[in-house]
Protein backbone atom coordinates (compact mmCIF):
# COMPACT_ATOMS: atom_id res chain seq x y z
CA UNK A 1 0.00 0.00 0.00
CA UNK A 2 1.34 3.60 -0.85
CA UNK A 3 2.47 5.72 1.64
CA UNK A 4 0.99 9.27 1.08
CA UNK A 5 3.57 10.42 3.37
CA UNK A 6 6.70 8.92 1.37
CA UNK A 7 5.67 10.91 -1.92
CA UNK A 8 8.23 11.39 -4.69
CA UNK A 9 8.87 14.99 -4.61
CA UNK A 10 8.39 14.86 -8.75
CA UNK A 11 4.75 13.88 -8.59
CA UNK A 12 2.39 16.92 -9.56
CA UNK A 13 -0.17 17.27 -7.05
CA UNK A 14 -3.49 15.43 -7.33
CA UNK A 15 -5.26 12.18 -6.93
CA UNK A 16 -2.57 9.55 -8.12
CA UNK A 17 1.00 9.92 -6.83
CA UNK A 18 3.82 7.44 -6.39
CA UNK A 19 5.62 6.36 -3.31
CA UNK A 20 9.41 6.21 -2.12
CA UNK A 21 9.58 2.43 -2.23
CA UNK A 22 9.29 2.60 -6.49
CA UNK A 23 11.58 -0.22 -7.64
CA UNK A 24 11.35 1.28 -11.09
CA UNK A 25 10.11 -1.86 -12.86
CA UNK A 26 8.57 0.42 -15.59
CA UNK A 27 4.97 -0.90 -15.64
CA UNK A 28 3.17 1.94 -14.52
CA UNK A 29 4.91 3.55 -17.45
CA UNK A 30 4.26 1.00 -20.00
CA UNK A 31 0.34 1.03 -19.26
CA UNK A 32 0.23 4.75 -18.69
CA UNK A 33 2.56 6.72 -20.40
CA UNK A 34 0.97 9.77 -20.39
CA UNK A 35 0.78 9.85 -16.41
CA UNK A 36 3.79 8.14 -15.13
CA UNK A 37 7.67 9.42 -15.76
CA UNK A 38 10.84 8.05 -14.66
CA UNK A 39 12.77 10.23 -12.89
CA UNK A 40 16.87 9.09 -13.98
CA UNK A 41 18.70 10.51 -11.43
CA UNK A 42 16.86 8.38 -8.54
CA UNK A 43 15.99 5.83 -10.64
CA UNK A 44 12.02 5.61 -9.89
CA UNK A 45 8.73 6.63 -11.56
CA UNK A 46 6.56 9.63 -10.43
CA UNK A 47 3.05 10.92 -11.79
CA UNK A 48 4.34 13.82 -14.25
CA UNK A 49 0.33 14.83 -15.28
CA UNK A 50 -2.45 13.50 -13.73
CA UNK A 51 -4.78 11.42 -15.38
CA UNK A 52 -7.44 13.60 -17.43
CA UNK A 53 -10.25 11.54 -19.36
CA UNK A 54 -12.03 8.47 -17.86
CA UNK A 55 -9.38 6.31 -20.10
CA UNK A 56 -6.66 8.02 -18.79
CA UNK A 57 -8.00 7.50 -15.16
CA UNK A 58 -8.64 3.68 -15.81
CA UNK A 59 -5.05 3.43 -17.12
CA UNK A 60 -3.77 4.49 -14.30
CA UNK A 61 -5.44 2.35 -12.09
CA UNK A 62 -4.57 -0.45 -14.45
CA UNK A 63 -1.20 0.81 -13.14
CA UNK A 64 -1.78 0.92 -9.84
CA UNK A 65 -3.41 -2.25 -9.35
CA UNK A 66 -0.22 -3.82 -11.39
CA UNK A 67 2.35 -2.44 -9.33
CA UNK A 68 4.11 -5.05 -7.90
CA UNK A 69 5.75 -3.06 -5.11
CA UNK A 70 1.57 -0.90 -4.00
CA UNK A 71 4.03 2.09 -4.65
CA UNK A 72 1.20 3.76 -6.66
CA UNK A 73 -1.23 5.46 -4.84
CA UNK A 74 -4.63 7.18 -5.00
CA UNK A 75 -6.04 10.28 -2.51
CA UNK A 76 -9.56 9.54 -4.45
CA UNK A 77 -11.19 12.99 -6.17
Amino acid sequence: MANKNAKNPENVIGRYYVDNDCIDCDICRNVAPNVFRRCDEGGYSYVHRQPQSPEEIALAEEARESCPAGTIGDDGE
